[in-house]
């Protein structure tokens, strides 16, 4: 059990019988009033947020979540399929709603960390896909870059070989690999020409 002040970022809770991940959290006091905790949540299974305030007499229940690696196989109409890296014939898919934002990173044979929650049911579900820091790419489509033309920063927007667009430092060019930071969507730097 987690007390009220022990509720912050990145924390995984039980909140109206689902996990959910404390996206913020702003702990008050007030001189007439008690201390309390006003938090954002955001459900895991439904994707659904939640502002709630926790009083310093609550507590809330840490989820048991387990993390596990899974291999990216391919996307197919909105469908992504996965695999369990030991063995692949164990094959499944996963929604594009619980992929989300992600889905631009993604690449073919990638491993990426699972988290899963058990259910009352004793069902393991997979809750949340966490993808590595860094992902390489190859540059499928960069604009030659224009002697002077440092007005706009000195960047260039690149298309990369799964379609995705980035802002990429001029001197990239077509068929370079480079590395992608999936937190923040940005270059990162050039692993090779």
């Amino acid at each position: 059990m987690l007390e009220y002040s022990e509720i912050k970022e990145r924390k995984v809770i039980i909140f109206n019988n689902e996990p959910c991940e404390v996206l913020e959290s702003h702990v008050a006091r007030t001189q007439q009033r008690k201390p309390q905790n006003q938090v954002k949540l955001k459900s895991l299974i439904t994707g659904r947020t939640y502002n709630t305030t926790f009083q310093s007499s609550d507590s809330a229940e840490e989820a048991a979540i387990d993390k596990k690696e899974i291999k990216f196989l391919y996307h197919n109409k909105g469908e992504f399929w996965f695999a369990d890296p030991k063995d692949p014939s164990k094959r499944f898919k996963l929604e594009a709603i619980l992929i989300g934002d992600l889905a631009k990173y993604l690449k073919e044979n990638t491993l990426v960390t699972a988290m899963t929650f058990e259910q009352d049911d004793d069902e393991e579900r997979i809750i949340k896909i966490i993808l590595p820091i860094k992902v390489e790419f190859k540059v499928k489509e960069a604009p030659p870059a224009v002697k002077g033309n440092t007005a706009q920063g000195g960047n260039k927007v690149a298309i990369l070989e799964n379609g995705t667009s980035v802002s990429v430092p001029l001197f990239i060019n077509e068929g370079d690999v480079i590395m992608i930071n999936t937190t923040t969507g940005e270059y990162s730097e050039r692993v090779s020409k």
